[in-house]
C-alpha cells in the first residue's frame, strides 16, 4: 500500500510519463533497457510499485555489504556471487515452483558503456527457468518509461533477439551515447544442441 502511494506521488511529480502494458500475471524475467544510468533503478521501482509487481533484481554481492544489505534486500535485491552465479538460477527456479509471482529484473551486462554486445545472462536465466521475458524500457526522446510486451522465448535465439531488437530500436536511455544494441556475442552458441 505504501509503495503504491509513493509511486503515485512519484509519477504525479515526475517529468517522466508511465506508458505501459499491464503487469505480467506469471513470473517473468524483466529486462531493463537501455540501461545507461543508475537513475534507471528509480524508474524501475516506480514502474513496479505502480503496477503492483513484486520485483527481485540481481546485484553484485558488494552492493549488499554492511548497512546497505538490509535496504537492498528490502527493495528486492538478490546478491550474486560472481564465483558461483549458478546458485541464483537454482533459487529463482525454486521461487517459480513455489507459486510466487514476481518480476526478476535483469539489466543485461554490457548495456551501460557503449559496448558492442549484451551479455547473455538474462537469456540463459529465462531459458533455464522457463520464464518469459518482459521488455521494460526507458526512452529519453519521448520521456516515457514502462513495460512493453512479454515474450515467450523459442529455440531460435537469433529470432528471439530480432524481436527484442525491434522493440528497443527507437528507445534511447538517459545517456544515449552509452546505449548498446541488443545483440549477444554469439547468438548461435545459445541454441540447444540436437
Amino acid at each position: 500500500m505504501l509503495r503504491r502511494l509513493v509511486s503515485r506521488a512519484y509519477w504525479a511529480l515526475s517529468r517522466w510519463r508511465l506508458v505501459s502494458e499491464p503487469a505480467p500475471t506469471t513470473p517473468t524475467v524483466l529486462i531493463g533497457a537501455p540501461h545507461t544510468s543508475n537513475w534507471d533503478f528509480v524508474l524501475m521501482l516506480g514502474i513496479a510499485w505502480h503496477l503492483g509487481i513484486d520485483v527481485r533484481w540481481l546485484g553484485k554481492s558488494s552492493l549488499f555489504a554492511g548497512w546497505r544489505g538490509p535496504i537492498m534486500r528490502a527493495l528486492g535485491g538478490i546478491p550474486v556471487d560472481r564465483k558461483d552465479p549458478s546458485r541464483v538460477v537454482g533459487e529463482v527456479i525454486e521461487q517459480v515452483r513455489s507459486g510466487e509471482v514476481f518480476g526478476l529484473v535483469v539489466t543485461p551486462d554490457g548495456t551501460r558503456g557503449a559496448n558492442e554486445y549484451w551479455k547473455s545472462g538474462f537469456y540463459r536465466i529465462a531459458r533455464e527457468t522457463g520464464m518469459p521475458v518482459t521488455l521494460g524500457y526507458v526512452d529519453r526522446t519521448t520521456m516515457t518509461t514502462g513495460l512493453g510486451p512479454t515474450l515467450e522465448l523459442t529455440s531460435d535465439v537469433a529470432s528471439d533477439m530480432d524481436r527484442i531488437r525491434a522493440f528497443y530500436a527507437d528507445k534511447a536511455g538517459l545517456r544515449p551515447e552509452l546505449r548498446t544494441e541488443p545483440r549477444l556475442r554469439d547468438e548461435r552458441s545459445l541454441a540447444p544442441v540436437g
